[in-house]
Protein backbone atom coordinates (compact mmCIF):
# COMPACT_ATOMS: atom_id res chain seq x y z
CA UNK A 1 0.00 0.00 0.00
CA UNK A 2 0.99 3.30 -0.48
CA UNK A 3 0.19 6.75 1.61
CA UNK A 4 -2.19 7.99 -1.15
CA UNK A 5 -3.88 4.26 -0.66
CA UNK A 6 -3.99 4.74 3.11
CA UNK A 7 -5.46 8.33 3.24
CA UNK A 8 -8.19 6.91 1.00
CA UNK A 9 -8.83 4.15 3.28
CA UNK A 10 -8.87 5.90 6.39
CA UNK A 11 -11.53 8.46 5.01
CA UNK A 12 -13.51 5.63 3.72
CA UNK A 13 -13.41 3.79 7.46
CA UNK A 14 -14.64 7.30 8.61
CA UNK A 15 -17.59 7.43 6.59
CA UNK A 16 -18.59 4.28 5.57
CA UNK A 17 -19.91 5.13 2.59
CA UNK A 18 -18.55 5.79 -0.93
CA UNK A 19 -19.97 8.23 -1.82
CA UNK A 20 -19.39 10.62 1.10
CA UNK A 21 -15.81 9.88 0.97
CA UNK A 22 -15.22 10.43 -2.41
CA UNK A 23 -16.18 13.80 -1.98
CA UNK A 24 -14.13 14.38 0.57
CA UNK A 25 -11.17 13.11 -1.21
CA UNK A 26 -12.46 14.68 -4.29
CA UNK A 27 -11.99 12.43 -6.31
CA UNK A 28 -14.68 10.15 -8.63
CA UNK A 29 -16.69 6.98 -6.70
CA UNK A 30 -15.27 4.61 -8.82
CA UNK A 31 -11.93 5.18 -8.69
CA UNK A 32 -12.10 5.16 -4.86
CA UNK A 33 -13.58 2.21 -5.46
CA UNK A 34 -10.93 1.09 -7.83
CA UNK A 35 -8.47 1.81 -5.16
CA UNK A 36 -9.81 -0.14 -2.20
CA UNK A 37 -10.22 -3.49 -4.54
CA UNK A 38 -6.53 -3.06 -5.31
CA UNK A 39 -5.48 -3.03 -1.71
CA UNK A 40 -7.92 -5.75 -1.47
CA UNK A 41 -5.70 -7.58 -3.87
CA UNK A 42 -2.43 -7.19 -2.43
CA UNK A 43 -3.56 -7.63 0.55
CA UNK A 44 -5.28 -10.89 -0.45
CA UNK A 45 -7.92 -10.07 2.30
CA UNK A 46 -11.26 -8.45 2.11
CA UNK A 47 -11.37 -4.97 4.08
CA UNK A 48 -15.08 -3.94 3.81
CA UNK A 49 -18.70 -5.22 3.55
CA UNK A 50 -20.68 -3.61 0.54
CA UNK A 51 -24.00 -2.95 1.76
CA UNK A 52 -27.50 -0.95 0.16
CA UNK A 53 -26.45 2.10 2.09
CA UNK A 54 -23.10 2.40 2.97
CA UNK A 55 -20.08 -0.27 4.38
CA UNK A 56 -19.02 -1.84 6.99
CA UNK A 57 -15.10 -3.13 7.97
CA UNK A 58 -14.29 -6.38 8.07
CA UNK A 59 -11.76 -7.48 10.83
CA UNK A 60 -9.19 -7.28 9.04
CA UNK A 61 -10.25 -3.93 7.44
CA UNK A 62 -10.35 -2.34 11.06
CA UNK A 63 -6.60 -3.54 11.59
CA UNK A 64 -5.66 -1.88 8.55
CA UNK A 65 -7.61 1.44 8.55
CA UNK A 66 -5.90 2.15 12.55
CA UNK A 67 -2.65 1.40 11.25
CA UNK A 68 -2.73 3.34 8.09
CA UNK A 69 -3.71 6.51 10.62
CA UNK A 70 -0.86 5.73 12.74
CA UNK A 71 1.58 5.40 9.53
CA UNK A 72 -0.56 8.52 8.30
CA UNK A 73 0.61 10.39 11.49
CA UNK A 74 3.98 9.64 11.28
CA UNK A 75 4.36 10.41 7.21
CA UNK A 76 3.01 13.94 8.11
CA UNK A 77 5.62 14.64 11.02
CA UNK A 78 8.19 13.52 8.74
CA UNK A 79 7.30 15.80 6.59
CA UNK A 80 6.80 19.11 8.98
CA UNK A 81 10.63 18.10 10.06
CA UNK A 82 11.98 18.32 6.38
CA UNK A 83 10.30 21.35 5.89
CA UNK A 84 11.90 22.79 9.17
CA UNK A 85 15.28 21.38 7.76
CA UNK A 86 14.75 23.32 5.02
CA UNK A 87 13.82 26.25 6.57
CA UNK A 88 16.71 26.56 8.52
CA UNK A 89 15.26 25.00 11.71
CA UNK A 90 16.53 22.34 13.62
CA UNK A 91 13.84 20.15 13.99
CA UNK A 92 10.33 20.20 15.85
CA UNK A 93 9.73 19.26 19.79
CA UNK A 94 5.65 18.56 20.28
CA UNK A 95 5.66 18.27 24.04
CA UNK A 96 2.92 18.02 26.37
CA UNK A 97 2.33 19.34 29.60
CA UNK A 98 0.18 17.94 32.56
CA UNK A 99 -2.64 19.65 34.15
CA UNK A 100 -1.59 18.29 37.54
CA UNK A 101 2.26 19.65 37.38
CA UNK A 102 2.12 23.20 35.89
CA UNK A 103 4.71 25.62 37.02
CA UNK A 104 8.00 24.30 39.41
CA UNK A 105 10.00 21.73 37.25
CA UNK A 106 7.76 21.60 33.97
CA UNK A 107 8.33 25.11 33.58
CA UNK A 108 11.97 25.55 34.55
CA UNK A 109 12.53 22.51 32.21
CA UNK A 110 10.86 24.18 29.31
CA UNK A 111 12.18 27.55 29.64
CA UNK A 112 15.61 26.51 29.97
CA UNK A 113 15.06 24.12 26.83
CA UNK A 114 13.97 27.73 24.90
CA UNK A 115 17.07 29.13 26.13
CA UNK A 116 19.84 26.51 25.18
CA UNK A 117 18.04 25.52 21.99
CA UNK A 118 16.11 28.27 20.13
CA UNK A 119 16.64 26.65 16.92
CA UNK A 120 14.09 23.98 18.09
CA UNK A 121 10.48 24.68 17.20
CA UNK A 122 8.71 24.11 20.51
CA UNK A 123 4.82 23.42 19.77
CA UNK A 124 3.15 22.67 23.47
CA UNK A 125 -0.15 21.29 24.09
CA UNK A 126 -1.59 20.94 27.72
CA UNK A 127 -3.76 17.10 29.02
CA UNK A 128 -3.73 14.52 31.61
CA UNK A 129 -1.18 11.73 32.11
CA UNK A 130 -3.54 9.30 30.36
CA UNK A 131 -4.48 11.08 27.46
CA UNK A 132 -0.41 12.03 27.08
CA UNK A 133 0.47 8.20 26.78
CA UNK A 134 -2.07 7.91 24.13
CA UNK A 135 -0.72 10.63 22.04
CA UNK A 136 2.78 9.31 22.80
CA UNK A 137 1.65 6.11 21.42
CA UNK A 138 0.06 7.62 18.42
CA UNK A 139 3.33 9.51 17.12
CA UNK A 140 1.53 12.68 18.05
CA UNK A 141 4.46 13.80 20.71
CA UNK A 142 7.12 13.69 21.18
CA UNK A 143 7.43 13.94 24.89
CA UNK A 144 5.04 14.60 27.33
CA UNK A 145 5.29 15.26 31.10
CA UNK A 146 3.11 13.05 32.77
CA UNK A 147 2.24 11.26 36.58
CA UNK A 148 4.40 8.10 37.11
CA UNK A 149 4.11 5.06 37.81
CA UNK A 150 3.16 4.47 34.11
CA UNK A 151 2.62 0.46 33.14
CA UNK A 152 3.24 0.87 29.10
CA UNK A 153 5.95 -1.31 28.42
CA UNK A 154 6.52 0.78 24.89
CA UNK A 155 7.23 4.09 26.69
CA UNK A 156 10.15 5.06 28.97
CA UNK A 157 9.86 7.41 32.13
CA UNK A 158 12.46 9.71 32.97
CA UNK A 159 11.77 10.87 36.76
CA UNK A 160 12.24 14.69 37.22
CA UNK A 161 10.92 15.20 41.11
CA UNK A 162 9.04 14.20 43.96
CA UNK A 163 6.86 16.07 45.51
CA UNK A 164 4.88 15.74 49.08
CA UNK A 165 1.03 14.46 48.81
CA UNK A 166 -1.12 17.26 50.76
CA UNK A 167 -4.51 16.62 52.29
CA UNK A 168 -7.16 20.07 51.31
CA UNK A 169 -9.72 20.01 54.14
CA UNK A 170 -12.67 22.72 54.51
CA UNK A 171 -11.59 25.30 56.30
CA UNK A 172 -14.50 25.08 59.03
CA UNK A 173 -13.44 21.31 59.48
CA UNK A 174 -12.23 19.91 62.10
CA UNK A 175 -9.17 18.54 60.70
CA UNK A 176 -8.06 22.58 59.94
CA UNK A 177 -8.35 23.25 63.14
CA UNK A 178 -4.88 20.96 63.91
CA UNK A 179 -1.58 22.22 62.92
CA UNK A 180 -0.02 18.84 63.71
CA UNK A 181 0.31 16.00 61.20
CA UNK A 182 -2.55 14.11 60.47
CA UNK A 183 -2.52 10.49 60.79
CA UNK A 184 -4.21 7.87 58.57
CA UNK A 185 -6.59 6.49 60.73
CA UNK A 186 -8.24 9.83 61.35
CA UNK A 187 -9.12 10.28 57.77
CA UNK A 188 -9.99 6.43 57.02
CA UNK A 189 -13.65 7.52 56.88
CA UNK A 190 -13.85 10.59 56.05
CA UNK A 191 -15.68 11.59 52.79
CA UNK A 192 -13.05 12.12 49.84
CA UNK A 193 -13.00 13.95 46.27
CA UNK A 194 -10.32 12.77 43.71
CA UNK A 195 -10.42 12.60 39.96
CA UNK A 196 -11.35 9.94 37.74
CA UNK A 197 -8.88 6.92 38.11
CA UNK A 198 -8.91 6.64 33.99
CA UNK A 199 -6.50 10.51 33.95
CA UNK A 200 -3.72 8.54 35.42
CA UNK A 201 -4.33 5.24 36.76
CA UNK A 202 -0.17 4.95 38.51
CA UNK A 203 -0.95 8.29 40.29
CA UNK A 204 -4.65 7.44 41.04
CA UNK A 205 -3.13 4.29 42.90
CA UNK A 206 -0.04 5.03 44.04
CA UNK A 207 -2.38 7.90 45.99
CA UNK A 208 -4.90 5.47 47.65
CA UNK A 209 -2.08 2.79 48.55
CA UNK A 210 0.18 5.67 50.48
CA UNK A 211 -2.99 7.54 52.34
CA UNK A 212 -5.57 4.63 52.68
CA UNK A 213 -3.40 1.60 53.08
CA UNK A 214 -5.37 -2.11 53.09
CA UNK A 215 -8.75 -0.63 52.90
CA UNK A 216 -9.27 2.27 49.97
CA UNK A 217 -11.00 5.38 50.88
CA UNK A 218 -14.56 6.69 50.67
CA UNK A 219 -15.05 8.41 47.56
CA UNK A 220 -17.77 10.27 47.45
CA UNK A 221 -17.20 12.81 44.17
CA UNK A 222 -15.17 12.72 41.27
CA UNK A 223 -13.79 16.07 39.85
CA UNK A 224 -11.87 16.41 36.02
CA UNK A 225 -9.23 18.30 37.70
CA UNK A 226 -7.23 19.78 40.65
CA UNK A 227 -9.06 23.41 40.44
CA UNK A 228 -12.56 21.70 40.29
CA UNK A 229 -11.18 18.93 42.93
CA UNK A 230 -10.78 22.44 45.50
CA UNK A 231 -13.41 24.85 44.76
CA UNK A 232 -15.36 20.91 46.00
CA UNK A 233 -13.41 20.92 49.17
CA UNK A 234 -14.18 24.72 49.91
CA UNK A 235 -17.75 23.96 49.22
CA UNK A 236 -17.77 21.70 52.20
CA UNK A 237 -18.14 18.16 50.10
CA UNK A 238 -15.26 16.43 51.42
CA UNK A 239 -10.92 16.03 51.58
CA UNK A 240 -8.66 15.47 48.36
CA UNK A 241 -5.33 14.89 48.55
CA UNK A 242 -3.51 17.25 46.40
CA UNK A 243 0.55 17.62 45.33
CA UNK A 244 1.78 20.20 46.98
CA UNK A 245 2.92 22.57 44.70
CA UNK A 246 -0.64 22.33 42.76
CA UNK A 247 -2.19 23.23 45.94
CA UNK A 248 -0.05 26.31 46.38
CA UNK A 249 -0.08 27.29 42.87
CA UNK A 250 -3.64 27.18 42.99
CA UNK A 251 -4.63 29.35 46.06
CA UNK A 252 -8.20 28.35 46.41
CA UNK A 253 -10.09 30.13 49.22
CA UNK A 254 -12.18 27.71 52.15
CA UNK A 255 -9.63 25.15 52.51
CA UNK A 256 -6.77 24.40 54.31
CA UNK A 257 -3.61 22.27 53.54
CA UNK A 258 -2.47 19.78 55.76
CA UNK A 259 0.61 17.37 56.12
CA UNK A 260 0.28 13.33 56.89
CA UNK A 261 2.57 11.48 59.63
CA UNK A 262 5.38 9.37 58.40
CA UNK A 263 6.11 7.90 55.89
CA UNK A 264 5.48 11.25 54.07
CA UNK A 265 3.39 10.57 50.88
CA UNK A 266 4.53 11.67 47.78
CA UNK A 267 3.71 11.64 43.79
CA UNK A 268 6.48 11.54 41.02
CA UNK A 269 6.51 13.91 38.12
CA UNK A 270 8.34 12.19 34.96
CA UNK A 271 9.07 13.09 31.24
CA UNK A 272 7.85 9.94 29.62
CA UNK A 273 8.92 9.31 25.78
CA UNK A 274 9.09 6.57 23.01
CA UNK A 275 12.95 5.37 23.09
CA UNK A 276 12.54 4.09 19.83
CA UNK A 277 12.12 7.71 18.06
CA UNK A 278 15.32 9.08 16.74
CA UNK A 279 14.99 13.09 17.26
CA UNK A 280 17.98 14.90 17.99
CA UNK A 281 15.28 17.55 19.79
CA UNK A 282 14.17 14.77 22.24
CA UNK A 283 17.99 13.67 22.85
CA UNK A 284 18.58 17.22 23.36
CA UNK A 285 15.63 17.47 26.38
CA UNK A 286 16.44 14.17 27.64
CA UNK A 287 20.01 15.55 28.31
CA UNK A 288 18.87 18.70 29.65
CA UNK A 289 15.93 17.30 31.87
CA UNK A 290 18.47 14.60 33.49
CA UNK A 291 21.10 17.05 34.06
CA UNK A 292 18.71 19.14 36.13
CA UNK A 293 17.22 16.60 37.91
Amino acid sequence: MDLRQMRYFTVLAEELNFTRAARRLHIAQPALSQQVKAMERQLGARLIERGTTGCTLTAVGAVVAQEARQVLTRAAAAEERIAAAVAGRHGRLNLAYTRSARGGPTDALVTAFRDRHPDVDLRLQTGWTAHNVTLLLAGQLDAAFVRPPLDVPDLACLLLAEEELLLAVPADHPLAATRSRISRRRIANEPVLLWPRENGPGMHDLIIRQLWPGHGPRIVREEPDDEQLLLAVAAGHGVAPIPAGRAHTLRVPGIRLRRLTAPTPTVGLGLAYDPRVESRPLRLLLALAAHNR
